[in-house]
């Protein structure tokens, strides 16, 4: 996490409230249609970029169903919007393939790398 900080801030966002750390979101630019191996340093950002990665999205229970998940994944579009990034990539791990596909996101065909976990799904939107 360290190493997207330093390499993307502009993709780093936390979620306050009463002075406690409710929730984070982490993205970063990264290729079309694949993430980065998981547990793995990126070393740079791909230049060109050709999508918004979001690495992670995390809410301490209280903290969901209150729409700030969704206020993060907004965030994040904004990020890949004025980047002029054509679309946004995850992988959906758990049982998070429904959350993912209400804001937008499809699966397609192409395998995550490994780590992600049984069921884990690649899912991309337009931004």
């Amino acid at each position: 996490m360290a190493e997207r900080l330093r390499l993307c801030p502009e993709g780093c966002f936390a979620l306050i409230a009463d002075d406690r750390l409710l929730g984070y979101a982490v993205g970063h630019p990264w290729r079309a249609r694949s993430v980065p191996d998981l547990d793995t340093l990126l070393g740079a950002l791909p230049e060109p970029a050709g999508a918004w990665c979001i690495h992670d999205v995390a809410l301490l229970p209280e903290a969901r169903g209150r729409g700030a998940a969704s206020d993060l994944v907004g965030l994040m579009r904004d990020e890949a919007r004025r980047r002029a990034l054509p679309g946004m990539v995850l992988v959906a791990v758990g049982n998070a393939a429904g959350f993912w596909h209400s804001h937008g996101f499809r699966p397609i065909p192409e395998a995550p790398p490994p780590g992600y976990g049984t069921g884990a799904v690649l899912m991309v939107r337009e931004v």
